[in-house]
């Protein structure tokens, strides 16, 4: 890399006063765990339909996070806002990439989250009610638009002054016609302990049912006051809710009627086929109780019995089946091929392989592709070497994927970054192909007989264990 694209991949701390693409920062807003909202203003006045919309900047903490999870989710919140649109979402302005100061430029939603209401619970179940209306109408304008949210919490549910319920953090969104960058590159379930849907836990993604789960867990808490599963922080604990039934509101709270314990319980049915089929059916009920036909679940008293608990947990395995062959059918995705990349390599092996990777693209238009680097770790957990030099040195290296891949000339729904933290670098190039169904993989090998035997082992662990076909990319030397 040139000095002057090293330079680029040098983040500063930002302060009050700086300017970044042309805005001005004001004023520091919030601090959440993965980025910072700034209040700013556009000095080039490049958004002249603006009215009396303010505009906010989100920006990842790439100095405080060592976790690379938060990088990729905000790559996925880049990629989906930009495709939302409507009342129920923020309005989107712009972006900038990793390979300078990355952000992303929307407005600042008039009004307050759900989050401090929480404090206030119980509330009164009629205004329960009305929060639920609002906010399922906002999920079926989502799931409209193949976005299904994964992440339905207090916070992130903003209510603007008219009453309008609006989403906000798209990170641990699913798109359906974008790649699922979160779900490639991690094996473990994402979401907030206490509102993640049990086909969540157990890795399914693309099930928008799992939206619905998550307001019933809201609905409970703030017309409870209490958590339907606590908040649990490991995986063992999430997986309680597959066979442990939560008290049914009426025992805390007998105010709240027959009819909305109805609603509430069937949100929180463990098999999403057991649910509302769509946000918009949940909202009528809600609007119509006097439609909805009561079931068990309104007079429920008390919780399962101990036996039934038992019965649940021994068929949890038959559960995961079932959740697996209930999640929404999948668009057909077009070939996928990998091409797995040594930054350390030569300039004549990095171009032979961009060559080849450009012709396989040109005979498979359908084709997407996966740009993956290996960053070898000692161990798992916190690598002291994330942050070196005031650089993130996973971002560095993702910045560096794609100045090589920009040749290529593909537009962004045709190619992904990855950035593979792991010991062994063939393991890792394997077991994300393996994990992620591609279909070719593309791989360099050094022809420096110095190197040749380490990265010549490489290349043939790839060729042994994947299960597609391989390329592999050899440049002797002169």
């Amino acid at each position: 890399m040139s000095e002057t694209a090293e330079a680029t991949t040098t983040h500063v701390r930002l302060e009050p006063g700086m300017e970044v693409d042309g805005y001005r920062l004001e004023e520091k807003l919030h601090t959440g765990g993965m980025a910072a909202l700034w209040r700013i203003t556009d000095l080039e006045r490049r958004h002249p339909d603006l009215g009396d919309t303010r505009l906010i900047m989100k920006v990842p903490r790439l100095f405080t996070s060592d976790d690379p999870t938060a990088i990729v989710a905000f790559e996925v919140e880049q990629m989906i806002m930009p495709k939302l649109k409507g009342k129920h979402v923020p309005r989107y302005f712009g972006a900038g990439g990793f390979d300078a100061q990355p952000y992303i430029v929307m407005e600042q939603i008039d009004g307050a989250s759900l989050r401090a209401r929480l404090d206030e619970a119980p509330l009164p179940w009629q205004e329960v009610v009305n929060f639920g209306i609002r906010v399922a109408q906002a999920l079926q304008d989502l799931h409209k638009q193949h976005v299904i949210h994964l992440d339905i919490k207090p916070s992130n549910i903003m209510i603007k002054p008219d009453g309008t319920a609006v989403l906000i953090d798209f990170g641990l969104s699913r798109h359906d016609k974008l790649p699922d960058l979160l779900d490639e590159e991690f094996h473990l379930p994402f979401g907030t302990g206490p509102y993640i849907s049990p086909e969540q836990v157990l890795g399914v993604r693309n099930e928008p049912r799992s939206d619905l789960f998550a307001l019933g867990v809201l609905m409970y808490h703030l017309a409870t006051g209490q958590r339907p599963y606590g908040h649990p922080t490991k995986v063992s604990a999430l997986k309680k809710r597959i066979w442990r039934d939560p008290i049914p509101p009426r025992v805390l709270n007998p105010d709240i009627p027959k009819w909305f314990q109805e609603i509430i319980l069937r949100c929180l049915e463990v098999k999403p086929a057991n649910r509302f089929d769509t946000a918009a059916q949940l909202a009528f009920m809600l609007a119509h109780s006097d439609q909805l036909p009561l079931t068990a679940r309104a007079d429920k008293a008390r919780q399962d019995s101990l036996m039934t608990m038992m019965k649940r947990r021994f068929a949890m395995a038959g559960v995961e089946t079932i959740v697996q062959q209930g999640a929404s059918v999948q668009l057909t995705k077009a070939p996928i091929i990998m091409v797995a990349l040594d930054l350390n390599c030569t300039s004549d092996l990095a171009k032979g392989v961009l060559d080849i990777t450009d012709r396989m693209l040109q005979s498979k238009s359908g084709a997407r592709l996966a740009c993956v680097t290996v960053r070898k770790v000692n161990r798992i957990g916190m690598d002291d070497s994330l942050i070196q030099d005031g650089q993130n040195i996973h971002v560095k290296q993702l910045v560096e994927l794609k100045n090589w891949a920009r040749p290529l000339g593909l537009t962004p729904d045709r190619i992904t970054y990855h950035v593979l933290e792991a010991p062994d670098a063939a393991t890792a190039i394997v077991t994300y192909a393996n994990d992620n169904n591609v279909d070719h993989i593309i791989v360099g090998s050094r022809g420096s007989s110095a190197l040749r035997r380490y990265l010549g082992s490489v290349s043939s662990q790839v060729v042994a264990e994947a299960n597609c076909t391989v390329t592999v990319v050899k440049v002797e030397p002169s």
